[in-house]
């Protein structure tokens, strides 16, 4: 059986009780029943993991986002107060979020923040030229501030990694950028692994991601690759991306996909 790393950090992992939502017309839900309300619950089970350090983002996944923009007082909030915790700020790059990004951005210098979370889930295009105009301001924002722009991931629409991808070939090379759930489904594990993924690295993009949500081939063929290529390990983050993820799932299969050797302490550290 292979040994569970000494330590991990957990890159990706949300905060914050959303509304319940009447998803897919169906009677109001909140699917996300794992959702912490407080620091003091979040740190709980962090110790009940024993997980060091997480980046703490605001929950999100109802349609209407300024309940995220309202978590991003709680964010920083859970940065200042213990050092395990680092931050995430949540930013639209949907004009009619335009007000609200305004405002977010004026907490990048806050403690504790290292990051800014994007996602077009809710709306907005890599394309149109509206949302341009947002992004041009993020991406200006975390690179004067250091910081990493996590963006969603998923396959199709505007979140698949051939839109996505162009937020890389656009900012990355002075800007990180954090692809999460890395490309979500199969179109794009096939896409990042067979080539993109490391035509960035090697192309000197400040590319990273994590590994939540992906089907079951991917974290192996991934770290297949990784060896056999010699990079990219420092590039892929253990994240739990709870309450949407699961942390027992997340963790075994990294642990199970990476080994435990140098790969494995660069994933979870």
């Amino acid at each position: 059986m292979t040994k569970a790393p000494s330590r991990h950090s957990d890159a990706h992992r949300h905060i914050g009780v959303l509304p319940a939502f009447p998803f897919y017309g169906g009677p109001p839900v909140n699917p996300d029943v794992k959702a912490r309300a407080t620091v003091d619950e979040l740190l709980a089970d962090l110790d009940a993991e024993g997980t060091e350090r997480a980046l703490v983002i605001p929950n999100y996944g109802v349609p209407d986002p300024k309940h995220s923009f309202e978590l991003n007082e709680l964010v920083v909030e859970a940065a200042a107060r213990d050092d395990r915790l680092r931050a995430a700020v949540w930013a639209s790059p949907r004009p009619q979020d335009a007000e609200l990004t305004e405002k977010a951005l004026t907490l990048v210098g806050e403690t504790g923040v290292k990051a800014l979370k994007i996602s077009f889930l809710l709306g907005g295009s890599v394309e149109d030229a509206e949302c341009q105009v947002q992004l041009d301001k993020i991406f200006a924002a975390a690179k004067a501030n250091n910081l990493v722009v996590h963006v969603h991931t998923s396959p199709g629409a505007q979140s698949d990694i051939d839109k996505v991808g162009q937020l890389v070939d656009r900012y990355a090379d002075e800007t990180p950028v954090h692809l999460v759930h890395f490309g979500g489904g199969v179109s794009g594990h096939i896409k990042l692994i067979g080539t993109r993924f490391f035509d960035w690295i090697e192309a000197g993009k400040k590319v990273y991601t994590d590994l939540t949500w992906s089907v079951g081939f991917a974290p192996y063929w991934l770290a297949q690759e990784i060896e056999r290529r010699g990079i990219g390990g420092d590039r892929v983050l253990f994240a739990s991306d709870l309450p949407w993820g699961d942390f027992a799932g997340e963790y075994h299969r990294m642990i199970e996909a990476v080994g435990d050797g140098e790969l494995a302490d660069l994933v979870f550290n």
